[in-house]
């Protein structure tokens, strides 16, 4: 699946993903290949991303919202910091 990770000033991450950990308001949650639409709000906290090629990234965000939708997820993020 491939992800995308914008905030208001640039693209943070653009790729292909096995997976995304992230904080939604109501709890963190995991996002995988062929996962049901969903958009959902985030609150702060860590967005963690497995790469295909098995690498792991981290960001720290201040908030924002997710959207899957046939294999692409898309965040939108305010106050983001990759570790």
């Amino acid at each position: 699946m491939n992800l995308t990770i914008l905030s208001p000033e640039k693209e943070i991450f653009s790729g292909a993903v096995k997976s995304v950990k992230v904080p939604g308001t109501d709890g963190q949650f995991e996002i995988l290949k062929n996962h049901a639409a969903i958009v959902s709000s985030l609150s702060k906290g860590e967005v963690r991303v497995i790469k295909d090629n098995g690498e792991k990234m981290t960001f720290n965000v201040e908030g924002g919202f997710v959207e899957m939708l046939n294999n692409e997820v898309s965040l939108l993020v305010s106050g983001v910091k990759e570790d």
